[in-house]
């Protein structure tokens, strides 16, 4: 009985542990980042969230595609900029409109070091020189599986 009794302790202390961990990682990650300026002023783009960390950042926003302009099949171009005003990067997300569901939500992440600014611009075609795509954040359910996983193989 004390033996399941020192079992059940070590199991709640590392649950503990995992709770505690999260909300550390997760509280300095999210005060890592700030918030980034936009350079331009095109008005089919809304931008609702845009931050950048050190290394890596991320933008968030809609397309909304009104009656006059067909925007569908076009790219919205977006280009970073660092604190100098030097183009370090750009992405571009496709713009997939219908003529029922005339907005369309977006979020692109980058990596790319002191991104101070973006602008935003509505293009026809792809041009060279794309920062390559990097993974989307995990989700906190995708985060505890994956934690999972890793102490399944170490485990055993």
């Amino acid at each position: 009985m004390a033996r399941m009794k020192t079992f059940l302790i070590y199991a709640l202390l590392i649950v503990v542990f995992f709770i505690f961990s999260e909300f550390i990682i997760s509280v300095g990650l999210n005060s890592s980042y700030n918030d980034i300026e936009r350079k331009d002023n095109t008005s089919q783009v809304q931008i609702s969230e845009a931050q950048a960390t050190l290394v890596n950042g991320k933008i968030k926003g809609t397309i909304i595609d009104s009656e006059q302009d067909n925007l569908t099949g076009k790219y919205v171009e977006i280009d970073l900029y660092s604190s100098r005003d030097n183009m370090v990067g750009r992405r571009y997300v496709e713009i997939e409109t219908t003529d029922v569901n005339r907005t369309q939500d977006f979020h692109i992440y980058f990596e790319a070091e002191d991104i101070e600014s973006y602008s935003v611009a509505i293009v026809n075609e792809k041009q060279g020189g794309e920062l390559e795509i990097i993974p989307e954040e995990w989700t906190r359910p995708e985060i505890i599986v994956a934690t999972m996983f890793t102490l399944l193989i170490f485990w055993g």
